[in-house]
C-alpha cells in the first residue's frame, strides 16, 4: 500500500524502514517481534509478567467500501495516531496487519490490568473518525496473552493473543479476552475434534440421519430432513454443534457436505416419490461458486430427482455475500431444487431477504415454537409471519414441536408442516424405511377402515 502524502508526519528521524508501516509510521510485525523478543531475552534470569495485545478493527471492509480507499487509509492513519497517544513511554504499538495493531506493555503484570487498558484503547477508538464532511465510527476487538515464563517465545505468545482476539470476535464486538489455560485446552481438543473429523470425512465415517417432516393437519409424512451425525472410534460420539462450527471454521465444511448429500440421496430415491428430501447448506458454501456444481453432480450420479430436493439456507448465510449467494440459488432453482429460509425470526433483516430472495419454503424458528403456549409476543410473532407467508405465497414448516398442544394451536393458526419430537427424532437409514413402513401402514388402515 503506497503512504499518502502526509503520512510522513508520522516518521521518527532515521528510522529503519525495513521495521516501519509505510502508511501509519508505527512499527511493522518484524519490529514488533523485535521488540517482544528483546523484552523476553531481558527478562531472562528474572520473568517478570508483561502483557501483549492485538486489537482487529471490527467491520472496517464496510467503512472502506461505503467511503473509499483512500477514506480508508486515511482512517487508518487517525487510528494510529490514537494508539500511539495512548502509549506511555515504555510501552509500543505497530501495525501488523490490514486493519491490525499489536501493543506491548512491559509495565503490566496482570490479567486484570491487562484487560483494563484493552478496554482503554477500544474506547479511545470508539470517538467518531474525520473522513471529508462526513464521520465514521469503528469498534475494536482485542485478544490479550501474558509472558509468565523464560521458555515463552514471542511465537507463543502473539498465538495466544490470536487465539484470545478469535473468542473475543465470536463473542460480539467491542470486546476483550486474555488467554486462559481453558483456551488453551479448548484449542487442543478443537484440533482433536477437527484431525478426527478429517480421517472420519476421508473414511465416509460421518453418516446422515432423517427427522420426519408432517402436514400438521393430517399428519402424514411429506418429506425429511437431513441431520448429520458422527460416531469417532475414539471420542465417541460427537454432538453436531461441537463438529459442524469445527467444519466450518478449519475448511472441511465441503467434502463434509458433499459426503452427506451423496448418502442422503442413495438413501431418499428409495422412498416413495411423494416424499421430498430437505438438506442444509452452510454459510462458507454459499460464497463458494462451486457449490451449485457439486449438488447437481451429485444428484446426477445418485439419480436423485432434483425436483424432489429442498435447499436449506440460513439469513447468516445469505448476509456474507448476497451476490453470492443469489446466483447459487438461481442455478438449483432452475433445475426444480426448491429453497427454503431455515431459522426464521432469528436474522437481522430477514424481511428484506424476503423481498431480495424468492423462498419456496419457510422454517419458523424453534424459539418461537416452543414458547407458543405461554408466550402472547411469541404468537402473534408466528401468526404475523404466516399471514405474511400466505400473501408471499410460501409454505411454512414450524421446527422443534414437541407437545401436542403446540401442533394444536400451530393447526389453529394456519401453519401447514411441523417438524419436532412428537413426530419422530431423526433417524438412520434403516430406521428411517422402518417408519414409513409404518406410517404407510397406518394410512392403509385408516383408508380401509
Amino acid at each position: 500500500m503506497q503512504s499518502p502524502s502526509g503520512a510522513g508526519q508520522f516518521f521518527t528521524e532515521g528510522a529503519d524502514l525495513a521495521y516501519t508501516d509505510p502508511l501509519t509510521g508505527l512499527g511493522n510485525l518484524r519490529r514488533f517481534f523485535d521488540k517482544v523478543d528483546r523484552l523476553i531475552l531481558d527478562r531472562a534470569d528474572d520473568p517478570a509478567p508483561f502483557a501483549i495485545g492485538i486489537l482487529d478493527l471490527d467491520g472496517f471492509k464496510p467503512i472502506n467500501d461505503l467511503f473509499g480507499r483512500s477514506a480508508g487509509d486515511n482512517i487508518l492513519q487517525q487510528v494510529a495516531m490514537r494508539l500511539k497517544a495512548s502509549m506511555d513511554q515504555h510501552s509500543t504499538v505497530a501495525r501488523v496487519g490490514a486493519d491490525e495493531f499489536a501493543f506491548l506493555y512491559p509495565l503490566v503484570f496482570s490479567e486484570d490490568a491487562a484487560q483494563e487498558r484493552a478496554l482503554m484503547l477500544i474506547e479511545i477508538l470508539s470517538a467518531p473518525y474525520d473522513v471529508g464532511d462526513r464521520t465514521a465510527r469503528l469498534s475494536a476487538s482485542v485478544g490479550c496473552s501474558l509472558f509468565y515464563s523464560g521458555e515463552e517465545k514471542t511465537e507463543t505468545l502473539v498465538s495466544k493473543a490470536e487465539t484470545a482476539l478469535y473468542h473475543a470476535k465470536r463473542s460480539g464486538r467491542g470486546k476483550v479476552v486474555v488467554y486462559t489455560r481453558e483456551m488453551e485446552e479448548a484449542a487442543k481438543r478443537t484440533t482433536r475434534v477437527e484431525q478426527a473429523l478429517r480421517r472420519a470425512v476421508a473414511a465416509e465415517e460421518v453418516e446422515p440421519h432423517f427427522q420426519p417432516i408432517v402436514d400438521l393437519k393430517t399428519r402424514q409424512v411429506i418429506g425429511f430432513e437431513t441431520l448429520a451425525r458422527w460416531t469417532d472410534r475414539d471420542l465417541g460420539f460427537v454432538p453436531p454443534n461441537v463438529f459442524i462450527p469445527i467444519a466450518e471454521e478449519r475448511g472441511i465444511i465441503g467434502p463434509l457436505s458433499q459426503l452427506l448429500l451423496r448418502k442422503a440421496t442413495e438413501t431418499a430415491r428409495n422412498w416413495p416419490d411423494e416424499l421430498f428430501l430437505s438438506f442444509n447448506l452452510s454459510p462458507s458454501q454459499l460464497v463458494d461458486q462451486n457449490t451449485a456444481e457439486q449438488i447437481l453432480g451429485i444428484i446426477a450420479k445418485t439419480g436423485f430427482d432434483p425436483r424432489r430436493l429442498e435447499i436449506e439456507i440460513t439469513e447468516t448465510g445469505l448476509m456474507t455475500d448476497p451476490a453470492s449467494a443469489e446466483k447459487i440459488v438461481s442455478e438449483l432453482r432452475a433445475v426444480g431444487i426448491r429453497v427454503s429460509l431455515d431459522d426464521f425470526g432469528t436474522g437481522q433483516s430477514s424481511l428484506g431477504r424476503l423481498r431480495e430472495f424468492h423462498f419456496d419454503k419457510l422454517k419458523i424458528d424453534r424459539a418461537f415454537v416452543s414458547s407458543i403456549l405461554e408466550d402472547k409476543p411469541s404468537e402473534h410473532i408466528i401468526r404475523a409471519i404466516l399471514a405474511m407467508c400466505e400473501g408471499l405465497g410460501m409454505d411454512v414448516v414450524a421446527e422443534g414441536i414437541e407437545e401436542e398442544g403446540q401442533a394444536s394451536r400451530l393447526v389453529q393458526f394456519g401453519c401447514g408442516g411441523g417438524q419436532g419430537y412428537l413426530f419422530g427424532r431423526p433417524c438412520d437409514a434403516e430406521a428411517t424405511m422402518g417408519y414409513l413402513r409404518e406410517a404407510y401402514r397406518s394410512m392403509a388402515r385408516l383408508r380401509t377402515a
